[in-house]
């Protein structure tokens, strides 16, 4: 096995992608507690939490993501993230309103979505109930 300084990691959302890079640390959790991850980890998958994910750049950057619940893959130096909704930040303070803030316009988005369903749902009721009227007088 090779010793590598860093890893490949892509976060992907239903969506799209929200981050492809490199890394030299990820700091996530899972549902028995938070890990860390360093490039020469052993393979291996877990299931994330929501929660926040530190990733850690090869400059010492860091980025942050809030993230609802995922799966993490890491196989060599490579590693996968999946979750269902995610956002970065800037910072840990403003995290908190960053998340409130998306998964607030995600909710009216499904809101409206599903109230637009019900109306196409009771219209199409309405149709197939006028097929079954008998047609003479």
């Amino acid at each position: 096995m090779s010793t590598a300084t860093q890893m490949q990691v892509k976060i992907r959302l239903p969506g799209g992608p929200l981050f492809d890079g490199e890394v030299i640390q990820i700091n996530a959790v899972a549902q028995d507690g938070a890990f860390g991850i360093l490039p020469n980890h052993t393979d291996f998958v877990s299931a994330l939490v929501p929660s926040v994910l530190l990733l850690t750049q090869p400059d010492g950057a860091e980025r942050i993501f809030g993230i609802d619940e995922g799966l993490l893959v890491k196989s060599g130096h490579k590693v996968e993230i999946a979750v269902r909704r995610g956002v970065e930040s800037h910072d840990l303070e403003t995290l908190g309103h960053t998340v409130d803030a998306f998964f607030e316009a995600v909710e009216d988005d499904e809101r409206i979505a599903r109230s637009a369903l019900s109306r196409l749902e009771a219209n199409m009721v309405r149709r197939f109930a006028g097929l079954r009227k008998d047609p003479t007088p």
